[in-house]
């Protein structure tokens, strides 16, 4: 059956995630769509100086290879990408990019200040748009959701991701997030993207590889098997959202102590998933629009709140990046749960009373994580567009993010988390962003 876009996202409840740690949606003030609940924060955020970060010679590997399953992509046409009120002009040379365009939706909630946070008024405008790489990748305009290019980002090269940050002297590896962070069974640990992004990264700054014991996974208690090893640490936890970062389970602190600050420090993260499916569930029990609403503002409240104290001058003296995913889907943008056995097994075979409000609610918080990656000079990967056309509906040639006869499968038999193959790609696309 066809449903809401991003209704299917609800689906992430299948893995368990959330019914094993046991979270309740928070308690949120009852707030209406239609108030400020967009809102730019009035604090501005001050981005500390790169001063006593060390460049590193040398090209990243990353850099001249596209991620597996992007094709060379054709030119783009002379009409303007859609969502882009003014689009850029395009550099003639197209690179490997990520998969899918999204614009937002036809009823989105009213933006109370649609403009992003002054930038430096001297800064060169954007080279590319988001949307005008996503058409290049497909060949056609893609209209999915989120319009990324309100917010005026440096979007990289090779499409993959936003190029924020210039990454170099990197002294120490912090992975913190959920369980596509973590790996999960069959995948085995060899295979997980933290394990592949962290040989990578050791090859390229130097740093000593986490051993075995840090690649596998305690079953029992959702995280890494050991939470330090060589430069690299992960309190990355299954069923975690972004009140583990720093409010409940202090993610972050636990793996940033004080003694290790003075490092320069790379942190790497997935995190969103959890959060849709306890919106998407809790719509369907029927409770109130406006009350999901708060929750959502909420979840990217806690996103922005945990990045910014990252990033709060003086706190990491010689330097930290963050580089951060947003969410993706299973379903190729068709929207059709069935594609996938186990999504009718996590019991979200309904609809809520008013789908277009979910869309609303998820696109919103995809287009506030690339918000907040140029509010607070962070980097944003692609992974909703770059898994788009490698889920459960990739081989439908009408599927809005089709990628032709024999595109790889990069979830694995859960619907929700990625395959082997997935997880390489995933992997690539971090290693890209951070190598440009």
């Amino acid at each position: 059956m066809r449903r809401s876009l991003y209704g299917m996202l609800g689906l992430l409840a299948a893995c368990g995630d959330d019914a094993a740690t046991g979270k309740a949606a928070p308690d949120a003030a009852t707030l209406r769509p239609d108030a400020a609940i967009v809102a730019p924060r009035e604090d501005a955020w001050t981005a500390p100086d790169d001063a006593g970060v060390v460049p590193v010679d040398g090209p990243g590997d990353a850099r001249d290879a596209a991620v597996p399953g992007m094709d060379a992509a054709p030119a783009v046409p002379d009409a303007a990408a859609p969502g882009a009120d003014a689009t850029p002009a395009t550099p003639d040379a197209a690179s490997p990019a990520v998969d899918a365009a999204l614009v937002g939706p036809d009823a989105a909630p009213p933006v109370a200040d649609a403009a992003p946070p002054a930038l430096d008024a001297a800064a060169p405008a954007p080279a590319q748009t988001a949307s005008a790489c996503f058409e290049r990748v497909f060949g056609r305009a893609i209209d999915l959701g989120p319009n990324y290019d309100q917010f005026a980002p440096t979007i990289a090269d090779h499409c993959q991701g936003t190029n924020h940050q210039a990454i170099a002297g990197v002294q120490r590896v912090v992975f913190v997030g959920d369980s596509v962070t973590v790996g999960t069974p069959p995948t085995q640990p060899r295979d997980f993207y933290r394990t592949r992004l962290a040989n990578s990264l050791a090859q390229r700054f130097g740093l000593q590889a986490p051993d075995a014991i840090w690649q596998n996974v305690n079953l029992i208690d959702g995280g890494a098997l050991s939470q330090e090893s060589g430069d690299f640490a992960s309190c990355a936890k299954f069923g975690a959202r972004t009140d583990d970062l720093r409010r409940d389970n202090d993610q972050l602190e636990r793996c940033l102590p004080e003694a290790e600050r003075d490092k320069t420090t790379l942190i790497v993260m997935t995190m969103g998933g959890n959060y849709v499916a306890s919106v998407t569930q809790d719509g369907l029990e029927g409770r109130a629009v406006d009350e999901l609403w708060g929750e959502t503002m909420e979840f990217v409240d806690l996103l922005r709140d945990a990045l910014e104290w990252i990033r709060t001058p003086g706190r990491f003296p010689n330097g930290v990046f963050v580089v951060f995913a947003n969410l993706y889907e299973f379903t190729d943008g068709t929207a059709e749960t069935d594609a996938c056995p186990a999504a009718a097994l996590g019991g979200f075979g309904g609809m809520w009373d008013d789908p277009q409000a979910l869309r609303d609610m998820v696109i919103w918080a995809n287009e506030q994580y690339l918000r907040i990656a140029v509010e607070t000079q962070t980097d944003m990967v692609f992974m909703l567009e770059g898994f788009c056309g490698h889920g459960f509906r990739r081989d439908d040639p009408e599927g809005p993010c089709y990628r032709g006869p024999g595109a790889e499968a990069w979830f694995d038999l859960t619907c929700i988390h990625p395959s082997p193959e997935g997880h390489r790609a995933l992997a690539d696309m971090f290693t890209a962003v951070v190598e440009e």
